[in-house]
């Protein structure tokens, strides 16, 4: 079946719903396509424990506030029922079962097509994130492990692993959770580090490190790295001595130069202190009973976690979509100004310090106003 509309939204995830939430509100007619059967529907299959990062007044999406009643850090199922509300109270009917497979130029306008339809439209916002494609390196020797291996992706919580022991492989945000996931669950977690990480606490002197952050982001670069630098040390301190290496560069540095997010801390470091969660380097190879490390030790495990992240990967279904691509493989910009591109738009790819989500929620107010430019 053949549609037109003015504006076509890939992914009613939060990013997707930030963006229909500020049409709706305009008047501007869109269709809104998410493969799935529901909204949000990532958050839906993520780790039980999971809650925000963030504060929840820098966390909303447009024009609605999260209920009073919400605590700071807003958990997974409480996520969950405000996006559904979202959608109900701002008139949002996504497209359900609509996978899309294909975007191209279309005269002046793009075609995206699903596995049933075609869509014609002027323009088209792809926000489908940064973690649309789990990434599961594979290890030589991983077939000899006798022991059950997984993505964190297939994680929901920690009672199959009660009293076993998990590796788990790489020290982001998921890895570090997780630990500590499994650890208050009567697990023995280890964690493998590839290389140094940037660790910070989420909450200094009961102030949200976000708010910080926000804060932070209007002083020069410089600075920022500089104050940054000081308060990781005073709040996290050195961790050489239980294997984890101070990274040469300031949180907010490492960010700016590499996009790699550092850990959002509530209470690993401090197993790692206490030797509760152990740290070993990264990973060589596999054999029947567990790992060999790169330091050439090996160590016996029941469960091995890959909490190597997910890739963005939106050139497996935008043509010629390497080219709109920066090193890291997320889209340059929310758009580019070549005429080829006219009408593309990109959002929810970008990680900074100061939130995600309240990102997502700027960067949608851009790109809708860009588009009432250009209707003009």
């Amino acid at each position: 079946m053949n549609h037109s509309t003015h504006t076509l939204i890939v992914g009613a995830g939060p990013a997707g719903m930030a963006v229909a939430g500020r049409l709706s509100r305009l008047g501007i007619p869109y269709l809104l396509l998410e493969k799935t059967d529901r909204v949000g529907s990532t958050w839906h299959e993520h780790y039980e424990r999971l809650c925000l990062h963030t504060a929840k007044e820098h966390s909303n999406l447009p024009h609605r506030e999260f209920p009073a009643h919400y605590p700071v850090y807003v958990s997974r199922l409480d996520l969950i029922a405000y996006w559904e509300n979202y959608v109900r109270e701002m008139g949002i009917q996504p497209l359900f079962g609509q996978s899309v497979q294909h975007i191209q130029r279309h005269g002046e306008g793009w075609e995206t097509r699903t596995q049933t339809d075609v869509f014609y439209s002027k323009n088209v916002v792809v926000a489908t994130g940064y973690n649309r494609v789990p990434y599961q390196p594979h290890w030589p020797g991983q077939e000899l492990f006798q022991g059950q291996l997984l993505h964190s992706k297939d994680y929901r919580s920690p009672a199959p692993f009660s009293g076993k022991k998990v590796l788990l492989v790489g020290m982001g945000n998921t890895g570090a959770e997780l630990a500590l996931d499994l650890y208050e669950h009567g697990a023995q977690p280890v964690i493998s580090v590839r290389s140094p990480v940037n660790i910070i606490r989420r909450d200094v002197l009961g102030r949200p490190a976000q708010r910080t952050a926000i804060m932070l982001g209007k002083l020069p670069t410089w600075a920022y790295d500089f104050i940054a630098k000081m308060v990781q040390k005073r709040t996290v301190g050195d961790l050489t001595a239980y294997g984890l290496p101070p990274s040469p560069y300031a949180p907010s540095e490492q960010l700016r130069r590499f996009g790699k997010v550092p850990v959002i801390d509530i209470g690993t470091v401090d197993l790692i202190k206490q030797k509760k969660v152990l740290i070993r380097p990264d990973v060589e190879r596999f054999y029947e009973q567990g790992v060999v490390f790169k330091n050439g030790e090996s160590e016996a495990f029941d469960v091995v976690i890959a909490c190597t992240g997910y890739r963005a990967q939106v050139e497996d279904f935008i043509e010629h979509g390497g080219d709109l691509l920066n090193e890291r493989g997320y889209p340059r910009s929310l758009w580019l100004e070549e005429p080829e591109w006219e009408g593309l738009f990109f959002c929810g790819f970008a990680t900074p310090l100061s939130g995600i989500l309240r990102n997502i929620k700027l960067d949608s107010e851009q790109i809708v106003e860009r588009i009432v430019r250009k209707g003009r």
